[in-house]
């Protein structure tokens, strides 16, 4: 099962986006080092300068047994869509179990947190508006 997992996720990483006007091929975008939480990085999929600020999409990934701390977003309402692994995210103070095929929404202002399970965990992440 593990490796049917992954497999989802990596169609997706080498997938692309989609636009009338161009196609953003995923694999020629980096990953970054989440700047505050370790064992995270992400890739912009698609950012506020593409979209006149409107919103944003990041693939995710958390290592095994990695956290994105607690936080909240005052400005931004986010989604999560479990594309492989497993975890847990505290949303408004409720554990929501994530596993592949997991959507959740944390409106603006609301604390989160996710923790990554023994698999590590890969979200596609929304922000409405665009985080950057």
């Amino acid at each position: 099962m593990k490796d049917a997992k992954m497999k989802v996720f990596e169609a997706f990483e080498h997938g692309r986006l989609e636009l009338p006007d161009k196609t953003i091929s995923f694999e020629k975008i980096a990953w970054t080092k989440h700047p505050k939480f370790e064992g995270v990085e992400q890739k912009n999929i698609i950012t506020a300068k593409d979209t006149e600020g409107k919103f944003s999409y990041h693939l995710v990934h958390v290592v095994p047994n990695c956290s994105i701390g607690e936080h909240i977003h005052e400005g931004q309402l986010e989604t999560h869509e479990v594309v492989a692994g497993n975890g847990v995210c505290v949303n408004a103070g409720v554990e929501l179990a994530y596993e592949v095929g997991t959507i959740s929404i944390m409106p603006a202002g609301v604390k989160h947190e996710v923790n990554a399970g023994e698999e590590g965990l890969y979200l596609f992440a929304k922000f409405m508006p665009a985080l950057c």
